[in-house]
């Protein structure tokens, strides 16, 4: 609760070394590392954002800490993911995350929650803590954590991260606007790529956790003026900030109950529009890619829809890159066409989607038909050539 009893509160000998630099704050004081340490905080994610935010808030002092997690550590998070070490690799993000915490702050009280959150299990997870802080990447998650948020009157530290450019904001949080306000409705599926797709610089999730940490501290001390109506927006590449005024939408529909987020967002619709598409293409594995690059044929062109970046990176033998943009933009299908002077057409990309993309709008601009290679140059690289980087 933020207004605990604070006579119930007390610090070690030990703590009051370890948060001496607090305590001496005006702002702080004695009766603010009370209130950190009577504080409950849960964290949904322990990725970009939450590795950051989750290490700044065992340091302050926050009492007890929640995760919500179910994914494991790979390689590639440990580009940004900075509570999370070699070691772990393979095994489950929350673990690392606690074993990081205490060894930051023994006082702290970790609780781990091994599971993805659902409009079934949010309001009982939500319900014990304080301040909820929203470290995921995808939309029908951040809408759920939202409405969780609004039908128990929990504040809501947001942030997103996008190659160099950063979001943060408070939602729900003495009477100011919800991500409902910012966002009314979802994008389409697929519209907006994950950092995944199009990347993102290592260091911008730290820049955003650590401002969700600060605004999470605020909160519990009551202190300051809060991002509550106020959008943050970041540019490292630029080193600029900026803000816009977030105001609640008094037409808005009222959350009554948490629903289906995933059909809300379309993702079901997307995936069975996807399937209809792909059980009409034609698609190769990398195994019959592999062979038919080893026989003689010529009598096809392998096409790389990846971008020149990507390319740089890896690349499979005899593959010619025309970037699905210029796809998009009409100026590839003309290249296609000449590429192809009769012969038959095998696209790729890094893991299948874009390129049964191009293939969709080649059938559609050209009446170009195509295989598409399942998988990818990823799945090139983990099933025939291992010296092909993964990326």
């Amino acid at each position: 609760m933020l207004n605990p009893d604070l006579n119930d509160i007390q610090l070690t000998k030990e703590e009051y070394e370890r948060y001496s630099r607090h305590l001496i704050l005006p702002e702080v004081g004695l009766e603010g590392q009370k209130r950190l340490k009577a504080a409950s905080v849960l964290c949904i994610g322990t990725g970009g954002l939450g590795s950051p935010l989750l290490l700044y808030l065992a340091a302050a002092g926050v009492g007890r800490i929640g995760i919500v997690d179910f994914d494991t550590v790979d390689f590639s998070n440990l580009q940004r993911q900075v509570i999370h070490g070699t070691s772990w690799v393979g095994k489950p993000k929350i673990e690392s995350a606690k074993d990081r915490i205490l060894e930051i702050n023994p006082y702290c009280q970790v609780d781990l929650y091994e599971t993805r959150l659902t409009s079934e299990n949010a309001l009982d997870l939500f319900k014990d803590y304080d301040v909820i802080v929203d470290g995921t990447d995808n939309f029908p998650t951040r809408y759920l954590v939202n409405d969780a948020c609004v039908l128990l009157d929990k504040p809501n530290v947001y942030g997103s991260i996008f190659r160099f450019e950063g979001q943060a904001t408070v939602f729900n949080y003495e009477g100011g606007p919800n991500y409902r306000d910012l966002y009314p409705e979802p994008p389409p599926p697929g519209l907006v790529p994950s950092c995944a797709e199009g990347g993102v610089l290592g260091i911008l999730p730290g820049i955003i956790g650590v401002i969700q940490a600060t605004e999470t501290v605020k909160i519990i001390l009551g202190k300051g003026t809060t991002l509550s109506g106020r959008l943050l927006l970041y540019d490292a590449l630029n080193m600029s900030f900026r803000e816009l005024k977030l105001r609640p939408n008094p037409v808005r529909p009222v959350i009554e109950t948490l629903i289906d987020y995933e059909e809300f967002c379309g993702i079901p619709q997307a995936k069975a529009a996807e399937a209809k598409e792909q059980a009409d293409m034609q698609e190769m594995t990398v195994q019959e890619l592999k062979r038919l690059l080893d026989s003689d044929a010529n009598d096809y062109v392998l096409l790389d829809v990846r971008n020149p970046h990507e390319y740089e990176i890896a690349k499979i033998p005899g593959a010619v890159l025309i970037p699905l943009p210029e796809i998009e933009n009409g100026a590839g299908v003309s290249q296609v066409k000449e590429l192809l002077n009769g012969h038959k057409l095998v696209v790729h990309c890094k893991m299948g989607g874009r390129s049964a993309k191009a293939i969709g709008i080649l059938k559609e601009q050209a009446g170009i038909e195509g295989i598409n290679v399942t998988g990818g140059i990823t799945a090139w690289s983990r099933e025939v050539d291992p010296s092909v980087p993964e990326y």
